[in-house]
């Protein structure tokens, strides 16, 4: 799961990552430590804007941002999604419960894509219900922390705008909040899932729900005031001091994500939007029980292909 971690400001199966490398310490790996990237990325506060960004400025800063910042991300939210848990967003939300993949009995060998799979928690999860995985992220680093935790199946660093694997390879594909919230073209990377799913097989993906963009991105009161208009499809840009972009979340209305998915020729089969947990009483940049108990935060979408 790769959900946004930072608060928007205002205004083949061969594992790319092979089993024998080893895992750096923070700090020691190429292109870090003091005055290098790792170091700058903290001291330089990017600026923050509305404007276009296409799908090639839009990938190349967030492989680079997600792989300046999977340490801090895993640091911060590793305890929340475990090692081995397959969580659809900051609710809480357990596949174990919702079953929106289908029973878990029924996973045993299914060959399952999971697209923008971070440290591959939910692909641990999946193998363990005797699923045959793959964890696909556009981030070396954050699979070098999958590699880390560890598991037998296949790690692949691609874009999932151009998926590496051939039509109809798999029965199962996920996606917690990974890679849709930040493509400028969601109709491309749904066309490559449909794709490469075998015919009947399910699609199910969770995104940030599409009204938390008309509110500020804060998890007290603050943040429960409209500020923005929800039909203002502007994509949200963090640059540098030259204009380039070194983050992008795209925003699509709920409308927007639904016809998104018919253009891809799947079939939406349910639109799930989880309400918070009584139990659940951590923050997660603008998700909170505050806010959790009036707005939905995330919407999960289950999808077939026919």
């Amino acid at each position: 799961m790769t959900a946004p971690a930072r608060r928007r400001k205002s205004t083949t199966r061969e594992p790319i990552i092979q089993e024998s490398e080893t895992f750096p310490e923070p700090g020691t790996e190429p292109g870090t430590g003091p005055g290098t990237s790792a170091e700058s990325a903290d001291a330089f506060e990017p600026e923050a804007t509305r404007r276009a960004a296409g799908v090639t400025e839009s990938s190349r800063a967030n492989r680079g941002w997600w792989d300046r910042n999977a340490d801090e991300y895993q640091t911060d939210h590793g305890t929340f999604l475990g090692d081995d848990r397959f969580v659809w967003g900051p609710e809480g939300l357990d596949e174990v419960e919702a079953e929106l993949l289908g029973p878990p009995e029924d996973l045993k060998g299914k060959d399952v894509l999971e697209i923008g799979a971070g440290a591959a928690q939910c692909s641990r999860w999946l193998a363990a219900q005797g699923a045959r995985p793959v964890a696909l992220d556009l981030s070396h680093r954050q699979l070098q922390h999958a590699l880390r935790i560890g598991g037998s199946f296949p790690l692949v660093c691609a874009d999932a705008g151009a998926l590496p694997f051939a039509d109809a390879s798999f029965d199962l594909a996920c996606s917690a909040y990974g890679a849709l919230p930040f493509v400028a073209d969601p109709v491309l990377v749904l066309r490559e899932v449909h794709r490469v799913l075998r015919p009947g097989g399910r699609f199910v993906f969770s995104v940030t729900h599409p009204i938390r963009w008309a509110f500020p991105d804060e998890p007290g009161p603050e943040g429960l005031s409209v500020s923005a208009s929800y039909f203002d499809r502007t994509p949200y840009v963090e640059q540098d001091e030259d204009g380039r972009a070194v983050y992008v979340e795209h925003h699509r209305t709920l409308g927007d994500r639904v016809r998104d998915v018919v253009a891809a020729g799947f079939r939406l089969v349910d639109l799930v939007e989880p309400e918070w947990p009584a139990w659940n009483s951590s923050e997660w940049g603008g998700w909170s029980p505050l806010r959790g108990s009036l707005i939905p935060g995330t919407a999960i979408f289950v999808c077939e292909r026919g």
